[in-house]
């Protein structure tokens, strides 16, 4: 556990925090990772790794909606790697949450395999699909598409 006994919360989170937080949860992925990448390169030492962590499940999943399933696996793999070191509540969220979440995906992600990541990325994309559409998985219906909630 990272910095055992102290744990950041809500009060002390920045408001672009907030607002990346909104941007992960709508699906915008990418204005997520410009948004706390600077609260990330700003962070003491010890929470570093909580805000790379958000950034790197926000750029694997910007990079499943672009069927690049390498950078996907590596991303969402290392960002849910570093979020367990933190408490199942920090800086104002969910942690476990999101990181049971990411690991479902990735685990989807490395089943799936390179050649059906387009089929993956359109569950992502459009979570209607998987009612529909007779070529989607079984266990992809039971995916959530990932949001990060609140504590």
């Amino acid at each position: 556990m990272i910095n055992p006994g102290k744990t950041l919360s809500a009060d002390d989170q920045p408001a672009e925090f907030w607002l990346g937080i909104e941007q992960f949860n709508q699906g915008d992925y990418y204005a997520c990772h410009d948004t706390l990448e600077a609260i990330w390169l700003a962070a003491i030492p010890s929470e570093q790794a909580f805000y790379q962590g958000i950034l790197q499940i926000s750029v694997g999943l910007y990079h499943l909606t672009n069927c690049n399933w390498r950078g996907a696996a590596i991303l969402l793999g290392e960002g849910s790697n570093r979020l367990n070191a933190y408490d199942d509540i920090h800086g104002g969220i969910q942690v476990s949450h999101l990181v049971d979440q990411t690991t479902d995906w990735l685990s989807a992600l490395q089943t799936t395999g390179p050649d059906q990541v387009r089929k993956l990325a359109a569950v992502l994309s459009d979570h209607s699909l998987t009612g529909t559409d007779s070529g989607v998985n079984e266990d992809w219906k039971k995916l959530i598409t990932p949001k990060i909630k609140l504590a």
